[in-house]
């Protein structure tokens, strides 16, 4: 009956991270830095004019569309102990 227990207990996967939905606590960081990159990007956006002629006009679309970018990374990034 021991025999069985360590074998049970060997065949258990040793996570070394904290994942929560599949999603490592690398995802998690590189998600939390999209979702304030998008902010930011609103906050750009703000600040633009009718016209669309200014700095504002112009960065605000790369912070948007790079923060989506970075959360949809951070979902599928695996951990770095993960191949």
């Amino acid at each position: 009956m021991a025999k069985k227990k360590d074998k049970l207990q060997a065949k258990k996967p040793q996570s070394s991270g904290f994942t929560r939905w599949g999603i490592s606590l690398r995802g998690w960081k590189v998600i939390g830095g999209g979702v304030l990159t998008v902010i930011a990007g609103f906050y750009v956006l703000s600040l633009t004019d009718p016209a669309g002629r200014n700095w504002a006009s112009t960065l605000s679309p790369f912070l948007l569309l790079g923060g989506y970018a970075a959360i949809g990374i951070g979902i599928t990034l695996p951990g770095p102990d993960e191949p």
